[in-house]
């Protein structure tokens, strides 16, 4: 337990470095001069990597058996493109670091959920995952109110970038920690068969979810879109999204809940909500984005 718990500290900075960047690089992009398309694809594109080099990064993690020096790898990419966005002189260095940090999110990824799910085993999986989840998702509000803080202060979304090396930092210490913890316990997952067959309904929830992922607008977009509408204020962009987060971690434990009752109709209620939530950020306003969010 205290193994999952230094892995939870770990997610808990980690959060808070890439949520906190998160909630303010739309507008940062458009400070430096990018335009609203500029600011979706370099939000896109990142997004597109952080997930499907997943694959491959799983992949390298099983056959090299690595899992601790590729998690480690994948950390320090936060530690060091995190920061330098305070530097970034246009918007295209920006967006080389923006995807530098989504890269190091698909790396350490895999590796990172093989050691926790190895732990997990002694304590139960739900228990395990559930611990880790809510300090991860606990980050992921610290790291934007942060960013409150620091927009407030200096009245720039670029100073903001070099508080979050503080817990970039703090995640490759927790990590240390972890690893010190548990030295020689953890064991690599088997690999699974290439020749394994995954069912049907498998497909079709990953074409759904494609779907529903193409009709979804990411918050860099929105931040973009508020600031350049008068919609919030800069201070007020980062708190949004913090909002947004603990609404999120909320609502994640409810519909654990139901989908336990409910099976995937609990999924669809959720979808459907998502839904007719999309508009709201374009065309509501300041209540629309707050709407928006919860």
């Amino acid at each position: 337990m205290r193994f999952i718990l230094c892995l939870g500290v770990v997610s808990l900075f980690a959060d808070m470095t890439y949520e906190g960047a998160h909630s303010i690089i739309g507008p940062y992009l458009r400070d430096l001069g990018a335009t609203g398309l500029q600011v979706a694809t370099i939000a896109g594109v990142g997004e597109m990597l952080a997930a499907s080099l997943r694959f491959f990064s799983g992949r390298f993690a099983d056959r090299t058996r690595a899992y601790w020096a590729i998690t480690f790898c994948g950390y320090a990419m936060n530690v060091v493109a995190v920061p330098a966005l305070a530097w970034a002189s246009n918007w295209r260095l920006a967006a080389i670091l923006i995807v530098a940090e989504r890269t190091g999110k698909a790396l350490r990824g895999p590796a990172r959920d093989v050691l926790l799910s190895e732990a997990t085993q002694e304590v139960g999986h739900g228990w395990g995952f559930g611990v880790h989840s809510i300090m991860d998702q606990t980050g992921a509000v610290i790291g934007p109110l942060l960013m409150v803080a620091a927009v407030a202060r200096s009245h720039h979304f670029g100073p903001g970038f070099l508080w979050l090396a503080f817990p970039a930092v703090g995640t490759l210490i927790a990590l240390l920690g972890a690893r010190l913890l548990n030295p020689d316990h953890v064991k690599p997952l088997e690999t699974p068969s290439d020749h394994q067959v995954l069912p049907k309904v498998f497909w079709m929830y990953v074409a759904a979810a494609g779907l529903l992922a193409c009709g979804m607008v990411d918050y860099p977009l929105l931040a973009y879109h508020f600031e350049s509408a008068n919609i919030a204020t800069p201070v007020e962009i980062p708190l949004l999204y913090a909002g947004a987060m603990g609404v999120n971690g909320l609502t994640a434990l409810l519909f654990g809940m139901l989908f336990d009752r409910l099976g995937l109709n609990a999924l669809v209620f959720g979808i459907l909500i998502s839904i007719m939530a999309l508009p709201l950020g374009f065309f509501g306003g300041p209540a629309g984005a707050i709407a928006r969010g919860a």
